[in-house]
């Protein structure tokens, strides 16, 4: 099967000087868990073209944006275009439902080769639009044979956000975590001084509700796929071995011992549990990305700082960020030809005019990988430059490889039994090893 990209080279590609921003991610925002629709529509501005837009957006946390943005740019064209936000953790079932609409999406996303894999017969060939002539390298582009069914619209990054005050405040700085043992070692300490800090932990709540779990069943998951990964040389697989699942355990165990909370409470705490935790003082480290800049901002930027997932293998001094990108962008081929041209216009209006990368890198915080792309003014991303700056090698995001949603589902439900003590770390393997087997399976005949 192709063999990924390296994050160096997928880095040096898109023009930009290392790493990123943008989602859950990913997966879905702390701060939104309801689907949020508004429509543009300006209703004093004639259209100066014949069709709409509808955008099915992927990013709860970005959802305000996408709306001021799609205002800002029916106002100047008159062209309506339409933003629906999935609710967290419901693309998918949000995306097959409105595509059986009459009034479909014109614009969706996936979020890469396996979600393509859903969605290819309904992605219109863009290889001959100004959107694809405006991508940094044709690595942002995936492709059925010669057609370009979709392109990538966002570099991300995540890590171990630490509160950089409490850390010093018990007696560390980065310099003194190197490792996963460095790691355990300070938040062991912090954990057991707790009180005395006056903090509830050191790690925010792992909650594993829908509008947090994503952080652990699949950007935590993505470690010991990677190193996977890397040691057999390969790219992605149809039968996950789980060398490094031990390395997982370690990491989990920390997360849920070292923690603000009991974890039999996991599975009823959210994402806006841990980012208040944090944001209150509660907890030095939250594992997140880029994207929850502003979730955490209220700190103060100097204040911020982010650390690689170590996970204790063999030369993770080495280690970087988790740099990578799930969001592509699909124009809907079963769309009138008017819509269709609306929404190509209102892309390359996206990623090419002042007030697109503007609102792009300013207040959505995103790398974006085009030629006109302005610098985010995100502190996250400074950081994450500055570990590509320093030589460390960046964590691929393997994730995009991951066989299902419902494998993903799988190895959540068995974590949050793992810690609540009513499941085992078998159970945890088998969903990860077992699972990844059957899925692909499935998916692929």
């Amino acid at each position: 099967m192709k063999k990924m990209i390296s994050r160096r080279n997928f880095l040096k590609a898109a023009g930009v000087s290392a790493a990123a921003l943008g989602l859950a991610a990913c997966g879905g925002s702390s701060s939104s868990t309801a689907a949020s629709t508004a429509s543009s529509t300006a209703a004093s501005a004639a259209p100066t073209a014949s069709g709409k837009v509808y955008y099915l957006n992927f990013k709860p946390e970005q959802d305000q944006d996408w709306q001021d943005l799609a205002a800002e740019y029916t106002k100047e064209t008159g062209v309506p275009v339409t933003v629906v936000t999935a609710a967290s953790g419901q693309y998918e079932t949000t995306l097959m439902s409105e595509m059986e609409k009459s009034e479909a999406p014109t614009l969706f996303q996936v979020n890469g080769p396996v979600g393509l894999a859903n969605w290819k017969d309904y992605c219109y060939d863009l290889s001959g639009s100004q959107l694809y002539g405006e991508l940094t390298s044709d690595s942002f582009a995936l492709k059925d044979g010669d057609a370009v069914t979709s392109i990538a619209y966002v570099i991300e990054t995540y890590g171990i956000i630490y509160n950089k005050e409490l850390l010093t405040a018990a007696g560390y700085t980065q310099d003194d975590i190197k490792g996963f043992a460095d790691l355990k070692k300070v938040a062991d300490d912090i954990q057991a001084r707790k009180a005395e800090l006056g903090v509830d932990g050191a790690f925010t709540s792992a909650g594993m509700d829908g509008s947090s779990d994503w952080r652990f069943k699949t950007h935590l998951a993505n470690l010991p796929i990677y190193y996977e990964y890397k040691a057999d040389g390969i790219g992605s697989t149809d039968a996950i071995k789980g060398t490094y699942l031990d390395n997982y355990k370690q990491i989990w165990d920390l997360y849920i011992t070292d923690s603000t909370c009991d974890p039999k409470l996991l599975a009823s705490k959210t994402g806006n549990d841990a980012v208040a935790e944090f944001v209150g003082k509660k907890a030095v480290f939250y594992q997140n990305g880029t994207w929850a800049y502003n979730d955490v901002k209220d700190l103060g930027d100097d204040n911020l700082g982010m650390l690689p997932i170590y996970i204790g293998v063999e030369g993770e001094e080495n280690q970087g960020l988790c740099t990578g990108s799930e969001n592509f962008w699909c124009v809907n081929n079963t769309s009138s030809e008017e819509d269709i041209q609306a929404t190509l216009d209102f892309l390359y209006w996206c990623v090419t005019s002042e007030a697109g990368t503007s609102a792009m890198a300013d207040k959505m915080g995103f790398v974006i990988p085009f030629k006109k792309a302005k610098d985010s003014t995100n502190p996250l991303i400074t950081i994450a430059n500055q570990y590509v700056a320093d030589g460390k090698t960046s964590v691929d995001w393997c994730f995009s490889t991951m066989p299902s949603e419902e494998w993903k589902n799988g190895v959540g439900s068995a974590l949050t039994a793992y810690a609540a003590g009513t499941g085992d770390w078998n159970a945890v393997v088998t969903a990860f090893v077992d699972g990844w087997a059957k899925e692909y399976k499935l998916a692929n005949g």
